[in-house]
């Protein structure tokens, strides 16, 4: 599925506004009804179901980005529209900073697998500067679908199934820095890797540094670094280039990389799956 195939064209904005985050949810499932997928459904249910999403956490992602979603139950497709707020909107962002870019989904129920990779695809899609960049300068609405299909194109690549039953090899990543853990699950989930575990453990540098010889590198094993989360999951063997090429253009070159490493194995014998979602 891709997300120009699930692009509302109507409902697309350049000029969207709102006082607070309960007008801005209420505007959204107003123009969300304007659809022929969605009108069946009505407004007050649209919006109370993107107000039980908020609920949860916010889904105002930071750098002036949202993605309110909500599932719907008998919903045959996935319906996805873009707003544009020049002026910003408080929304509970996780940075407590105004959002100027929507992008609005509703799901069908029972596409959980879909529904998620749909939603990595849109956050790794605009968390680029220039992208956003590019975004809030579309001159009109044409021009904003315009740039949203355009980018869509440079973002979705090929699917690459952990469920062949081809040759599989073992990934493990190994990665100190927070953010990078989340980029890199979120590019799995893109990809279609449907199943992985995380594994959280300590550095040495935390031992390291407490003992009395190795005393004076405190500062420099910092706190920050002492803890690493490692990501195993089982990939196609035939994808496997296409997935770690991916995963270096999150963390950067893992041969010039500090706190980041990969570790690739034979799968002589898999059995199972991870799926998890």
């Amino acid at each position: 599925m891709k997300i120009a195939d699930t692009l509302a064209d109507g409902l697309c904005r350049i000029d969207f506004s709102a006082t607070n985050k309960e007008d801005a949810l209420r505007q959204m499932a107003a123009i969300a009804v304007e659809t022929p997928a969605l009108k069946p459904f009505g407004e007050d249910h649209l919006f109370d179901l993107l107000s039980e999403r908020e609920v949860m956490v916010s889904t105002g992602l930071g750098g002036g980005v949202a993605i309110p979603h909500a599932r719907i139950d008998s919903l045959n497709e996935f319906v996805v529209f873009a707003l544009v707020a020049p002026s910003g909107v408080g929304f509970d962002a996780l940075d407590e900073r105004p959002v100027n870019i929507f992008f609005v989904v509703f799901a069908p129920t029972d596409r959980n697998t879909e529904h998620l990779r749909l939603l990595a695809t849109l956050s790794r899609m605009i968390a680029k500067p220039a992208r956003k960049k590019e975004l809030l300068e579309a001159a009109n609405v044409d021009t904003l679908q315009e740039v949203i299909r355009r980018i869509c194109g440079e973002e979705e690549s090929p699917r690459v199934s952990a469920e062949s039953k081809g040759a599989r090899k073992v990934l493990f990543i190994i990665l100190f820095y927070e953010e990078d853990l989340q980029s890199v699950l979120e590019y799995l989930i893109e990809q279609g890797v449907e199943g992985a575990i995380i594994i959280e453990a300590k550095g040495m540098g935390t031992y390291v540094s407490t003992m009395p010889l190795f005393a004076s590198f405190l500062g420099f094993m910092r706190d920050d670094h002492s803890t690493a989360n490692t990501i195993m999951t089982v990939v196609d063997a035939a994808h496997e280039q296409a997935i770690i090429d991916g995963i270096e253009s999150i963390t950067g070159d893992f041969e010039t990389k500090q706190g980041a490493m990969l570790i690739s194995l034979e799968a002589t014998l898999s059995k199972g799956t991870m799926r998890m979602i």
